[in-house]
């Protein structure tokens, strides 16, 4: 068997045929010999030549992919994001008298548990292990401070059903994430130690309070942060000493209509775990943390007469077969059991999917919710990361979808620099899979990182580049970008040249390096289309 790699033959040298022709004239064509061409299919199935001259991406193996199923559930939207309806309208009148006595005692609590944190830390250097009793008492007033917070939010009762396990049986706890009201609550419940991102450090107030709960920090986009962030995990759940350990694996918030799916960090040391879940039932007022602002959200919830929040402690979940069970399963089996008692469905969202509605936000898209793609499942299937596929948003939406968040060939073509033609049809194809002459951003999502996540991509923009710069100087001018694109592209004008050459000339300097053009077909890699017949004049010159 050849070698696998791009610069595998298709077709014997005197069939080869440069499919992107100007004319269109297929009477010249000789037929096709039908091949199969194993090396070239990372699945191991076989590959006809009538479907390589249509897929403009077989020579790097990428075959026609299947879009994952998609849900039209959006677990981050608020349901009630403005005040609507006259009930809602006199309800804040009334009660903005009481909003503004509410406020008194939210500054009040505040600052006296602060204080009481400050006393609690003066002088305590060694933040790794267990705090001292002492201190641990004067947190008292500070979690009593917390309840009176959440008093003063309109949390006059809260119901529980159920109790916390002793932490010896079940030293991690894990609950679904609804609002900032959450980790208030469960401060003065259980003063356990959280997990938070680095950032909450920096915030007033609450930075000095979760330092005093022994904090877990974590950078969720850092492998070695995350990795740290389990041994702490694993080293203060094995400790009695410690406080018990609390997270939400969800890793953001959501409406309470669905939870999203669980990260790992619970459960990779293999502790039993209890889930607790909450919820906050409701009729005017949704109390979750949308796409709703902090200030917005105080201020409705001071002007309540009573806001509702329902704690249930669920029983203590272990691992199978003595902790050797996978955190996957054991997370799913965890996730299961909080969506089953929540009576709601554990979608395929992640953190990821709210960097996309963020971006969606900021770019004033009229349902930023079509932007969601279930980040989980794809970055499970190809390694996608978060801020990756945020990347790929940008490009995206400089396409100009319409209000339905679909693209359209010609503003395809447009943000990619390319002239209509036979081949910059089929690369708009490829990611068409519906064939209905527009494409969403999932489609666009995951043939680009089909693409990009081939094994013979790089290899492939390494190939590339080399044929580009024919004299080995390791940059490539205009002229030699030029020639290469006429074999793909024939009768390219100098200004669409131009502006082919411009997208990958980054830095402007009127020369492409190799950096310039990898870090471009990384951001671009339907753009490799183009540079498959250099890599076959290579091979038959």
């Amino acid at each position: 068997m050849s070698d696998h790699s791009v610069f595998a033959p298709l077709l014997p040298s005197d069939h080869v045929r440069h499919s992107c022709s100007s004319d269109g004239d297929d009477n010249a064509r000789e037929p096709h010999v039908i091949l199969t061409v194993d090396e070239l299919s990372t699945g191991g199935d076989t590959t006809n030549v009538s479907e390589v001259d249509d897929n403009p991406y077989a020579f790097i193996g990428a075959n026609r992919f299947d879009m994952p199923g998609s849900t039209t559930v959006d677990p981050f939207r608020n349901n009630t994001p403005k005040i609507q309806g006259l009930y809602e309208w006199l309800k804040i009148v009334v009660c903005l008298p009481i909003a503004l006595l509410r406020l008194v005692l939210f500054g009040l609590s505040l600052m006296v548990g602060y204080v009481a944190t400050r006393i609690a830390l003066q002088g305590w250097k060694d933040r790794n292990n267990p705090m001292p009793k002492w201190r641990s008492r004067l947190m008292y007033l500070t979690r009593f401070s917390a309840r009176t917070i959440l008093f003063s939010f309109g949390y006059q009762w809260i119901r529980r059903k159920g109790k916390p396990a002793p932490r010896a049986i079940a030293p991690i706890v894990v609950s679904n994430h609804v609002s900032y009201i959450d980790p208030i609550f469960f401060f003065y419940e259980l003063f356990p130690t959280i997990v938070a991102s680095e950032s909450h450090d920096s915030m007033p107030f609450v930075g000095t309070i979760i330092r005093a709960m022994q904090v877990i920090y974590v950078n969720r986009f850092s492998p070695t942060s995350r990795k740290h962030a389990v041994n702490e995990i694993k080293r203060k759940a094995s400790c009695d000493q410690f406080p018990r350990v609390l997270l939400f694996p969800e890793g953001t918030t959501t409406n309470g209509r669905s939870i999203i799916s669980f990260q790992l960090g619970a459960f990779i040391p293999g502790y039993p775990i209890q889930p607790v879940i909450v919820r906050y039932p409701h009729v005017h007022f949704d109390q979750s943390w949308g796409n709703v602002s902090l200030a917005m959200l105080m201020f409705r919830m001071f002007t309540q007469f009573h806001n509702f929040m329902e704690v249930e402690y669920l029983p203590v979940i272990t691992p199978h077969e003595n902790r050797k069970e996978s955190a996957s399963r054991f997370a799913q089996r965890t996730g299961h059991a909080v969506a089953s008692a929540l009576n709601v469905v554990q979608t395929s969202h992640s953190y990821g999917d709210v960097l996309l509605l963020s971006k969606a936000l900021e770019a004033n898209q009229e349902n930023p919710s079509l932007y969601l793609v279930e980040m989980a499942g794809l970055e499970a299937a190809f390694h996608l990361s978060s801020l990756e596929a945020v990347d790929f948003l940008d490009v995206f939406l400089s396409m100009n979808p319409d209000s339905r968040g679909q693209v359209e060939m010609h503003d395809f073509l447009k943000v990619l620099r390319l002239k209509p033609c036979n081949l910059s049809e089929k690369m708009f194809g490829f990611i068409d899979v519906q064939n209905s002459g527009k494409i969403t951003f999932k489609q666009f999502l995951v043939g680009s990182a089909h693409i990009l996540k081939q094994p013979l991509f790089h290899q492939a923009c390494e190939s590339a580049f080399t044929a580009c710069d024919s004299d080995g100087k390791n940059y490539i001018l205009e002229q030699e970008f030029g020639d290469s694109l006429m074999l793909s592209i024939p009768g390219s004008s100098n200004n669409e040249i131009h502006g082919l050459f411009t997208l990958f000339d980054a830095d402007g300097d009127g020369k492409i390096s190799r950096d310039d053009f990898i870090v471009c077909l990384r951001r671009y890699p339907l753009l490799i289309a183009l540079f498959s017949p250099c890599l076959l004049r290579q091979i038959f010159p």
